[in-house]
């Protein structure tokens, strides 16, 4: 589909979008990183809704919900964020949207099958806490323009607040349909977190793309995109340290617009990620033995942090020091190792 065949929406430049209600610029201020429970707009049950939900519009300045899905925002006419639909419900309330096309961009494997028997097709394109490149979001505003041909499209990450807000502005700006300004406003309807610096800079940095970039797209589009067995820990290991670092904001303690998180168990986490890869086929076949040892070396040092953390008062400088350790000795492994 070209830029040309996509009208604007009726609904984008509706007067609303420029005059953003004081209240809820308020309420959004600040908003969490997880489940937030004072955020997240929880999915209505099935029992309430007997009928087909209806389509989010761009001008409604807050997030909607339907039966097993959350925090639906519409960025353009038939392109909604959402979250990752639960269930048989999630994915009724889908098709009863009219959409056809769901595009994840969470690390999860989308459930393929409950689309395809409901005759909405998986496109699976993961994005990460920091944003994505300029490819990816070539593919994703390819993959957008295509579904528009078929009905709605649907865009989710885990809890439809940060990757896929992020993605769907990436996508409307790249479509040519509004500013970096206008789809950030939406982020902020969807609750995307600040602390997701790299989320809002994807956003602000991305331009409208010409017809012979998107041309130059393959459509094929994975429903699943499984990476080998180490990419897919170096990518849980990178979340993460995300999350520590959340975390160290907060002053070594949960953050309030992160409750799901807690400190000691993300180090160890990290720490079990690297022993895991330090004993991996990757790390078995590297010629080098300074991979394997580094890997295992990376281990000791976060569960040192993880001790910090364990430990009956918070040492705010000795976590410090030891956060800045670890990070230090993965660049030392990335520059050696990957870059």
């Amino acid at each position: 589909m070209s830029l040309e065949d996509l009208a604007p929406p009726r609904g984008f430049r509706h007067p609303l979008w420029w005059l953003v209600p004081l209240a809820a610029s308020l309420l959004l201020e600040g908003a969490g990183c997880g489940p937030d429970r004072g955020r997240l707009v929880e999915a209505v049950p099935a029992a309430s809704v007997r009928h087909s939900p209806s389509v989010p519009t761009p001008d409604v300045m807050a997030p909607a919900a339907a039966p097993g899905l959350s925090n639906l925002v519409a960025f353009h006419e038939n392109v909604v964020s959402g979250s990752a639909p639960h269930a048989e419900t999630g994915m009724d309330s889908l098709a009863g949207m009219g959409v056809r096309t769901i595009v994840s961009v969470d690390g999860a494997t989308p459930a393929v099958d409950a689309a395809r028997v409901r005759g909405m097709r998986y496109i699976h394109l993961p994005v990460g806490y920091d944003g994505f490149d300029e490819h990816r979001r070539l593919q994703l505003t390819r993959a957008v323009l295509d579904g528009l041909e078929d009905g709605v499209v649907y865009i989710h990450c885990h809890h439809g607040m940060h990757r896929s807000a992020c993605a769907a502005a990436a996508v409307v700006v790249g479509a040519g349909w509004a500013s970096p300004d206008e789809v950030i406003e939406r982020m902020h309807v969807s609750g995307t977190s600040p602390r997701y610096r790299g989320l809002f800079q994807r956003a602000s940095s991305s331009t409208r793309f010409e017809q012979a970039d998107l041309d130059s797209i393959a459509s094929d589009f994975p429903a699943v995109d499984r990476p080998d067995d180490f990419v897919d820990a170096m990518i849980r290991m990178d979340l993460v340290l995300e999350h520590l670092q959340l975390i160290s904001d907060a002053g070594w303690r949960t953050p309030e617009d992160h409750p799901d998180l807690v400190p000691a168990a993300e180090a160890g986490r990290l720490a079990d990620l690297l022993r895991i890869a330090s004993e991996g086929a990757r790390a078995k076949g590297e010629a080098d033995p300074d991979f394997k040892a580094r890997l295992a070396h990376d281990a000791r040092k976060v569960s040192a942090l993880e001790s910090l953390l364990l430990a009956p008062r918070v040492d705010r400088v000795a976590l410090d020091r030891s956060m800045a350790a670890v990070r230090s000795s993965c660049i030392a492994c990335h520059a050696r190792h990957r870059d």
